[in-house]
């Protein structure tokens, strides 16, 4: 994948891989919850703002992993 993107292209993932996730250029996250509970935009942005600011059950699952907590 970093050898696509770095020839310039875009490439776009559903992806639940927390070392994949945290290595994004940017997270769309799709929520709150799943099926017909989700649906909406919750965060876009950096990984680094996702851990720092956001409020979805994506981003407490990657500070869990990471070992950060809420």
């Amino acid at each position: 994948m970093r050898r696509i993107t770095e020839a310039g292209n875009t490439v776009v993932l559903s992806e639940h891989n927390p070392e994949i996730i945290l290595n994004s250029n940017r997270i769309i996250d799709l929520g709150p919850g799943a099926g017909r509970h989700g649906g909406e935009v919750v965060f876009a942005g950096t990984p680094a703002r996702m851990l720092a600011e956001a409020d979805t059950k994506t981003a407490d699952y990657l500070r869990a992993c990471l070992g950060a907590g809420k």
